[in-house]
């Protein structure tokens, strides 16, 4: 038995790599195994080279690993590409037919069902090796066809039922899972499906968007929802519309969101600083992927967060959080919601393709020990006549819902007096700065701490922002099986940073190594502006996820310190 493994498919967009791959994982999921799941796919609606990866155990599954235990190839450019990635142990199984590879497993997928049903024949196959009961599986299968009918789903579970027969007289079963005897049942949820259920979580109302791979998931399952929970979603001509709605909409008094990547957020720029002036709440998800112009669309990065920090022209605060995890991107984005809220400006979600594609086995959300969202506006005005930007301690004005009550809501986004109407009083243009950038305190009261994983004693810290929090924290146990004293500290926000939340960990290392998605290191650069404090950088920009192995081979080429 062995404690986990790592399955993957390969092959061309519309051969159903993806459906194959997500019958597994759900299946993995019901077994109650812990899974993470990485995809690799081009810019193609067919064709291309494509790969599901699940990986899968008993234990904590926190990232992907990049040696591959068993190989179901769809066709052949799976197998010259992919067949290299093959652990010692590992197995291809070859199912394109093409018989291209020695030693390989033919998997005769045509022999068992009629071709449309090749790619449920190579994932039923896969499950079964790795000990999934069939039942199970077949239970994936019908829930995956069922809006298909049930003439569909009995095909489907015919093609099951061969495959596993095929599976028990061919193979000798040297790479099952352990299967755990009572584990909690957990939901199988990406990144951008937590975001969406974090702001459905938050009450939001209203969500614009133009399609932006990858960012475009959170909208469709927004859009799936709205009916029955009453909420809005429209579809823009374009990014600069789609910002300018939902700022419309939080303005009347609906929590409101975009969601985007970023050449789309780069169009929402002015946007963001129409909001600040406004002093208008709204919650960005910007999800990431290399650039510039069209980049890599379909590959990660973590290229946009100097970008994100200083997007819209002028000076005005506001956050930035950074979810590692689905669990963070949930309760994250609803936090976003309520800092939007009691900051009254724009605050930022900011994840990236690894994260919003990949699948995770996770606790159900506990609904009820959910904290309260800030409500939209206060119901009456502290006095009249209502002055929407009134000079106040702290910078946070009463906000009241035009048309909500009897006062009038004045909004402008040239320079204002308290009243909401234009000024070119210079004195009052100095105060009117200040109240906007005294409204950071509120966003300093409630900044997210670091999180360290490993011992608190340590030699070498593996800083992490975002979606590298997994594979900077097995890093770290890896290194710390070879003898060498290592931990990993993850920061789930970026912006504002608290020093006396971090700095003391950073200096107690003997070396400090920032590993992120980009070339240029600009997490460690904002932490040595901020404190001082230098930082090594240990970046990816193949568009590629960052892995635990990538991570180690980084930081053992300079050697680590035991």
């Amino acid at each position: 038995m062995r404690d986990e493994i790592t399955v993957m498919f390969g092959g061309e967009a519309g051969q159903g790599v993806e459906t194959a791959g997500e019958l597994l994982a759900k299946s993995l999921v019901r077994s109650g195994l812990r899974i993470v799941v990485s995809r690799e796919y081009m810019s193609r609606i067919r064709g291309g080279h494509n790969t599901f990866a699940v990986r899968a155990g008993a234990g904590e599954i926190r990232a992907p690993r990049e040696a591959v235990d068993i190989l179901v190839a769809m066709n052949e450019e799976t197998i010259s590409i992919d067949s290299p990635r093959l652990s010692a142990e590992g197995e291809l199984l070859d199912a394109s037919g093409s018989a291209a590879a020695e030693g390989a497993i033919g998997l005769p997928t045509k022999d068992l069902a009629p071709p449309r049903y090749a790619n449920t024949v190579a994932s039923a196959v896969a499950a079964s090796l790795v000990g999934i009961e069939e039942d199970v599986f077949a239970g994936a299968v019908a829930d995956a066809f069922g809006k298909k009918g049930d003439q569909v789903v009995e095909a489907n579970r015919e093609a099951v039922r061969a495959a596993y027969g095929w599976a028990s007289e061919n193979w000798k079963g040297h790479l099952r899972l352990a299967q755990p005897s009572d584990a909690p049942k957990r939901l199988m949820i990406e990144g951008n499906t937590a975001v969406a259920l974090g702001a459905i979580s938050a009450g939001v109302r209203f969500a614009a968007f133009y399609p932006m791979t990858p960012s475009t998931s959170i909208n469709l399952v927004l859009a799936r929802h709205a009916e029955e929970l009453g909420l809005v979603v429209e579809q823009a001509e374009d990014e600069i519309a789609a910002i300018n709605m939902a700022i419309g909409a939080s303005f009347a008094g609906a929590r409101a969101m975009v969601a985007t990547s970023g050449g789309g957020f780069a169009l929402m720029t002015e946007g963001v600083s129409l909001a600040a002036m406004t002093e208008t709440p709204i919650v960005i998800v910007v999800v990431q992927r290399p650039g510039p112009a069209t980049g890599l669309p379909t590959r990660t990065a973590q290229e946009d967060l100097e970008f994100v920090l200083h997007a819209g022209h002028g000076e005005f605060p506001r956050a930035v959080l950074a979810p590692g995890s689905p669990e963070e991107c949930f309760h994250l984005t609803r936090k976003a919601f309520d800092l939007a809220e009691r900051s009254q400006g724009p605050v930022f979600v900011l994840s990236d393709q690894f994260l919003a594609d990949s699948y995770r086995a996770v606790e159900p959300f506990d609904l009820e020990a959910l904290p309260p969202v800030a409500r939209p506006g206060d119901s009456e005005p502290t006095e009249r006549p209502y002055r929407r930007y009134e000079l106040v301690e702290g910078g946070v004005s009463p906000r009241l819902v035009p048309g909500a009550g009897l006062d009038l809501v004045v909004a402008d986004s040239d320079e204002h007096d308290e009243s909401g109407h234009i000024t070119e009083d210079l004195a009052l243009r100095n105060r009117m700065v200040d109240k906007r950038l005294a409204k950071m305190s509120v966003m300093r009261e409630d900044v997210s701490r670091p999180v360290l994983s490993g011992a608190d004693d340590y030699e070498t810290l593996i800083v992490s922002w975002g979606s590298t929090a997994g594979a900077a924290a097995e890093a770290a146990e890896m290194l710390r099986a070879e003898g060498a004293s290592a931990s990993a500290l993850h920061f789930p926000q970026v912006w504002p940073l608290a020093r006396e939340q971090f700095l003391p960990a950073l200096e107690k290392a003997k070396r400090v190594v920032c590993v992120e998605g980009n070339a240029t290191g600009q997490f460690a650069r904002l932490v040595r502006r901020e404190t001082g404090f230098v930082m090594e950088s240990l970046g990816r920009h193949d568009g590629l996820a960052i892995t635990p192995e990538y991570t180690v081979r980084g930081l053992t080429r300079a050697g680590v310190p035991k």
